[in-house]
C-alpha cells in the first residue's frame, strides 16, 4: 500500500519535519542535482583529458605519472579527502567555506563538496578511459592510419578517440548511483542539508516514510541511469544492434 501510494505522489507524512514527505524531499532533491551538476562537470572533462593523455602513449612517464595519481584518488575516501581539503582551504588559507550552504552556488560555498567528491571519482573515470584508449591505439586499424601517413593528431581525434569513449560513457553514466551514496558522506561532512544529508535525519530519527521513500526515489534513480546507459552504449558502439525478429 505504501508503495503504490509512493508512486501516485503520496509519500505519506514526516514525523521528523512534521511536514509532508513530497514537501521536503524533492526540495532537498533538487539542491544535491545542483550539487551532482557541478561535480559531473568538473569530474568527467578532467577525468577524459586525464585518460585520453595517459592512453595515447602507453607505458611513458605521463602515462604512469598519471595513472599513480589516478590510483591515489581513488583509494582516498571522500571524508578523508573532505577533512583534507577543509583543514588546508578553509582552516589554514581561509579561501573557502567549511560548512556548504544549500542553495547558495558560491565559489567559497560549493568548491570543498565539489572538489572532494569530483577527485574521488575522477581516478575510476580517467583509469577506465586510459585502459579504453590504450586498448584501440593499438588496435589493427589504428596502425594501418599511422602506416597511410596519416599525423598522430589526425589518427586520435579522428579514429581513435570515438570508439576509446564508448566505454567511459558506460563508467560516467554509472556514476549517479554512486553520487547518491557519495553525497551521503559529502552533505553530511560539510553540512549540505541536500538529498544525502536527509536521508541521514531520516534514518537517525526513525522516520519510516522518510527513510522508504528516500530509498524509493535512489532505486528509480539506478535503474533509470542504467537503462540510459544500456540505450547509450547500443547506439555508440556499432558492433551493437536492435534487430526485429
Amino acid at each position: 500500500e505504501w508503495l503504490l501510494n509512493s508512486l501516485q505522489g503520496d509519500f505519506g507524512y514526516s514525523t521528523r519535519f512534521r511536514k509532508p514527505v513530497s514537501e521536503i524531499i524533492f526540495k532537498r532533491l533538487s539542491y544535491t542535482g545542483v550539487l551532482a551538476f557541478w561535480v559531473l562537470l568538473t569530474m568527467v572533462p578532467t577525468a577524459l583529458l586525464l585518460g585520453i593523455c595517459s592512453g595515447m602513449k602507453e607505458g611513458s612517464k605521463t602515462d604512469r605519472s598519471l595513472s599513480f595519481i589516478s590510483i591515489i584518488t581513488t583509494a582516498t575516501p571522500e571524508y578523508v579527502s573532505g577533512i583534507f581539503f577543509t583543514i588546508i582551504f578553509a582552516s589554514w588559507f581561509g579561501w573557502l567555506k567549511g560548512v556548504a550552504k544549500a542553495g547558495d552556488v558560491t565559489i567559497e560555498n560549493f568548491t570543498l563538496p565539489v572538489m572532494t567528491m569530483a577527485v574521488y571519482g575522477m581516478g575510476y573515470i580517467a583509469r577506465m578511459t586510459r585502459a579504453s584508449m590504450a586498448e584501440v591505439m593499438t588496435s589493427q586499424y589504428i596502425r594501418t592510419a599511422f602506416l597511410k601517413g596519416l599525423s598522430f593528431r589526425t589518427v586520435v581525434f579522428r579514429h581513435a578517440l570515438r570508439n576509446a569513449l564508448i566505454t567511459p560513457f558506460t563508467v560516467v553514466m554509472l556514476q549517479f548511483p554512486w553520487l547518491l551514496t557519495g553525497v551521503v558522506i559529502v552533505e553530511k561532512l560539510f553540512n549540505y542539508k541536500g538529498f544525502g544529508w536527509l536521508l541521514i535525519e531520516a534514518a537517525e530519527n526513525n522516520d519510516i516514510n522518510l527513510t522508504l521513500s528516500c530509498a524509493l526515489i535512489s532505486v528509480i534513480v539506478v535503474i533509470g541511469t542504467q537503462l540510459i546507459s544500456d540505450i547509450g552504449y547500443a547506439f555508440l558502439n556499432p558492433r551493437i544492434r536492435f534487430e526485429k525478429k
